[in-house]
């Protein structure tokens, strides 16, 4: 049974709507994961990569006087070894979300998924255009199913091309390119990275740390250059490119009155259909006969950011939030597909009305019910799904929904960016490399990744985003810290004056975007890799990713995707920090070195794992005005700025017109 033990509530999480259901769950005495990570202390050994369990003549634990594994691999194989296979694991999820987009692509082309189809025909002629598939023939421009069909084809050769490499790496710039090329790291297919970095992490193979470190690499840049980013333009192909809705975000927008549906996961091509079916009049009515007003749709984790981003379904809440939209007595059904999604849902939903119902043929939960999911008759699936949930309505007993929830404007894909910046006719992102340039905004950080719940739930996302914003720092976001921010009011335009450095909010008042914007869900870092890349060539920031005065960071990591994520986005030429603990290789300074020192040398991007929040602020500042000095750019001085005519335009307006020239241009 849960108890309070370890942490208080206020300890364990900074989002009110959270702390009041862990509360419950205490009262209750029903288990969570914060509940779960206070009872079970973590092992240090195999958290500082000093484990080796790749053969039966183990497990080996490096410690104390040992410092070899009956095989005699060292502490640096060991460690590398254990961060290898882990990022093979998160680009194989990444990548397997893409290639099953790539099918249903081509279902919809040939007609086997009526209920799918084309919804941004320019993306698919760009993405055409990357994978040199013609879009005109003889007679003119093709049919756009021909057109969508060969894309689906040529995007499912990417994950097991049998020579060259990957055609997306063409994106990236020039300067990039070469970099990987010399240094052997430019994937070949998706498939065979992940493949190879298994092999070569098979007990007496590899037993180079750095030889390793190289091809995790390798394997990564084929997740984010490959299929991830083949994972969002499907998307944006089969389901629209995301531009500015308005939402809600947290617990809060669950209703008392409604059916309430969570969707959880990761894959769109189901939370599309269950969005379909929701709005259905004769399914509508079908909840009015149960006693219910209507039917509230609400996201967790990636699932709720791919259908708030297109469709603006609320979120209910990120990775950690799971359980806690159970133990408000008020969802019926809790629909769920692959990656993120806890066990525990299933015996603490047996303490509700709530159903949880898994859909994927690839995860299944003992306990659940499983409806598998067919592309083939998506919509039928997904009225039978929502109509069980209906179903449950009656069964409803008491309810505890925080009266806590948000508002934000998500919706940032890098085309609307181009847009927002620069017109339809002369979309650039010329306007924000001026900026920095100028020094309005200081640089650029990209604050993505999960939640974890051996730190303060949301914390640490809270902590670093504010600081960044109050040193004139744009923030982009993805996944669930993306989620985090948008529970703390930092995702609307309004929110820009109130949080923001003067020089940053100038922007933003400009051209009327939050300070922090919300770009996707986890797959969706490509998006920033596609900004990056578009900074770097449009000019006035080097001529490469790594020369832009930018960070990454995940802080408060704890998957295996965001460990993929991070290498990627090293091998670009980005400084990575993971936060929240000192890292899965702690055990070994030598691997710490390599993936730091080693492998800025090699590809100009560094990865540090740095436990606390105020350190993780001051070296990603530190960074951002080193290539800042590198460039050749002023030093960052916020007082140039905020004399914004919009902020102050409510004082401006109460004075005499003689004195509101006077106060706005100084007599000139």
């Amino acid at each position: 049974m849960a108890k309070k033990k370890g942490r208080t509530p206020e300890e364990t999480s900074r989002d009110p709507a959270t702390i009041t259901l862990i509360e419950r769950a205490c009262a209750i005495e029903a288990e969570t994961a914060f509940a779960r990570a206070d009872a079970m202390q973590a092992c240090n050994i195999g958290g500082a990569g000093l484990c080796c369990k790749n053969c039966s003549m183990g497990p080996c634990r490096l410690v104390g006087k040992a410092t070899r594994g009956v095989c005699g691999a060292t502490l640096e194989t060991i460690a590398a070894r254990n961060f290898a296979r882990a990022v093979a694991a998160g680009a194989s999820a990444h990548s397997d979300h893409g290639r099953g987009l790539a099918y249903t692509l081509l279902e919809a082309a040939e007609g086997h998924a009526p209920d799918y189809g084309v919804r941004d025909a320019f993306k698919l002629l760009e993405v055409a255009g990357y994978l040199g598939v013609a879009v005109e023939d003889e007679e003119g421009m093709r049919p756009v199913d021909e057109i969508a069909r060969d894309v689906a084809l040529a995007a499912l050769k990417e994950f097991g091309r049998i020579d060259g490499e990957l055609l997306y790496l063409k994106r990236a710039p020039m300067k990039r390119q070469q970099i990987w090329h010399e240094q052997d790291i430019a994937p070949r297919n998706v498939d065979r990275e992940v493949v190879e970095l298994l092999h070569r992490t098979h007990v007496g193979n590899d037993q180079d740390a750095e030889h390793i470190l190289d091809h995790t690499m390798r394997c990564a840049l084929g997740d984010g250059w490959g299929g991830s980013m083949l994972a969002t333009d499907l998307s944006d192909i089969l389901f629209g490119t995301p531009a500015p809705v308005r939402s809600d975000s947290n617990l809060g927008v669950l209703r008392d009155n409604m059916v309430n549906i969570v969707v959880h996961g990761h894959e769109p091509t189901l939370s599309e259909m269950i969005v379909a079916a929701a709005q259905d009049p004769e399914i509508i009515a079908y909840a009015k006969s149960k006693g219910a007003e209507g039917i509230q749709l609400a996201g967790i984790c990636c699932t709720a950011n791919e259908t708030l981003m297109r469709q603006g379904v609320p979120l209910a809440g990120n990775f950690l939030q799971q359980e806690l939209a159970v133990l408000t007595g008020a969802v019926e059904a809790i629909v769920v597909d692959v990656q993120c999604i806890f066990q525990g849902l299933v015996p603490l939903a047996e303490r509700f009305h709530t159903e949880v119902i898994t859909t994927s043929p690839k995860a299944k939960i003992t306990g659940a019910t499983h409806i598998e999911f067919e592309e083939s008759r998506a919509l039928e699936i997904a009225k039978q799904i929502v109509r069980r949930a209906i179903d449950h309505f009656p069964e409803r007993g008491d309810t505890t929904i925080p009266d806590v929830h948000s508002p934000l404007v998500p919706g940032f894909s890098h085309e609307y960016i181009d847009y927002a910046l620069g017109g339809f006719y002369r979309g650039s992102l010329r306007p924000l490399n001026d900026a920095i340039m100028a020094g309005r905004i200081r640089g650029v950080v990209a604050n993505i990744g999960c939640n974890n719940a051996r730190v303060c739930h949301d914390e640490l996302h809270r902590h670093v985003v504010e600081e960044f914003l109050k040193n004139d720092i744009l923030v982009v976001e993805t996944g669930c810290g993306a989620i985090a921010s948008a529970k703390q009011g930092l995702m609307t335009p309004e929110a820009a004056l109130e949080v923001a450095g003067p020089g940053l909010r100038e922007v933003c008042e400009t051209v009327g975007i939050p300070p922090v914007l919300h770009m996707g869900s986890c797959v969706d870092n490509s998006r920033i890799l596609t900004v990056l890349s578009q900074m770097a060539t449009e000019g006035g920031l080097g001529e490469d990713i790594a020369d832009i005065p930018a960070v990454g960071m995940a802080p408060e990591w704890m998957s295996e995707k965001a460990l993929s994520i991070a290498t990627y986005c090293v091998a670009s030429g980005a400084y990575v920090i993971l936060g929240g603990s000192d890292g899965p290789v702690s055990g070994s300074e030598e691997v710490l070195r390599l993936m730091s020192d080693g492998w800025e040398e090699k590809v100009g991007g560094r990865l540090e794992f740095i436990e606390e929040a105020e350190e993780i602020v001051r070296r990603s500042i530190a960074h951002i005005d080193a290539k800042r000095e590198a460039l050749g750019l002023d030093e960052y001085d916020a007082s140039k700025w905020g004399q914004s005519g919009d902020r102050r335009m409510p004082e401006l307006l109460n004075l005499p017109l003689e004195e509101r020239i006077e106060a706005a241009y100084g007599g000139r």
